[in-house]
């Protein structure tokens, strides 16, 4: 199976940016691990900080991928634009969050994204991404 991961603004900080939260491990470091647990599967991903770029990753991913796991970060609460990419493509996208967001501060309680995702992880910090993977492929 081909997996696309779509991280999205300031993840490629983790391990940096607010560890306290976020955690300790670098995202370069965490990734070799992920794609190690599942060998059988082609797993890929992109990070960008740009709601646009974002969605033209999401609907490339729904032409070269069977499935995505999406971090949409800090646009999961404010982008009707990413929702529509996620809504436009044929394939299954499961939401992510490291942290959990209903338990966060009133902004980051509304995920956009959540009604057109097939499901969320969120709260488990980077093993979520192990869960989304481990749902897709069953």
């Amino acid at each position: 199976m081909k997996i696309r991961i779509i991280n999205g603004p300031n993840l490629n900080l983790l391990g940096k940016r607010e560890p306290e939260l976020y955690g300790h491990e670098a995202w370069e470091d965490f990734f070799p691990s992920l794609q190690e647990r599942f060998p059988q599967h082609e797993i890929t991903f992109f990070q960008s900080d740009v709601e646009g770029i974002l969605a033209n990753a999401i609907q490339t991913a729904g032409r070269e991928c069977e499935a995505v796991v999406l971090n949409a970060g800090a646009y999961t609460h404010t982008s009707i634009a990413l929702a529509d990419a996620v809504r436009s493509i044929d394939i299954p996208v499961i939401e992510v969050h490291l942290t959990n967001i209903y338990a966060r501060e009133s902004a980051r309680r509304n995920s956009m994204l959540a009604a057109a995702c097939r499901g969320i992880i969120a709260g488990f910090g980077l093993d979520g991404y192990r869960l989304a993977i481990e749902n897709l492929t069953r």
